[in-house]
């Protein structure tokens, strides 16, 4: 509830959004180039997703209401499947412990997204399902700079 339209954070929460939005699809640019297979699409879908979630703020409309839902849902999902996709091609690539690494977070990321709509602790569910695909794209987006600068 950070960024409905009533939330003192709204502003900002809505600003980080469109940070996020406009970032990872940037950052799905260099993941293409260096990780074959389907994860820079999800990143892009995850970024053009959290631009609609800042587009569409809670407490507007029921119709509203559904349409960031919706957003999230395809963002978080996305999210999650980024470095699910990134694993295949990082393991073909002799990469295991990157491999794996993005496997644990993908699991730890869905787990926690999916407990977000059921659980008393949802917030927490979904920060910590959030923040550690987050926590991933910094490293990965690092080790790709690295990588192209060898």
């Amino acid at each position: 509830m950070l960024a409905a339209t009533d939330a003192s954070t709204r502003w900002w929460m809505t600003a980080g959004f469109v940070c996020f939005g406009v970032g990872v699809p940037l950052f799905a640019i260099a993941l293409r180039q260096l990780v074959p297979g389907p994860a820079w699409i999800a990143a892009i879908v995850s970024g053009l997703a959290t631009l609609g979630v800042a587009a569409f703020p809670l407490h507007v409309s029921t119709a509203v209401d559904r349409l960031h839902g919706t957003f999230a849902s395809v963002g978080y999902v996305a999210l999650a499947l980024v470095p699910f996709f990134a694993a295949r091609a990082l393991s073909m690539q002799g990469q295991r412990l990157a491999a794996t690494a993005s496997r644990g977070v993908a699991a730890i990321a869905a787990v926690c997204l999916a407990l977000t709509p059921v659980a008393s602790a949802n917030g927490l569910f979904q920060r910590a399902g959030l923040t550690v695909v987050d926590v991933w794209l910094v490293v990965a987006a690092l080790a790709l700079g690295s990588s192209r600068d060898a």
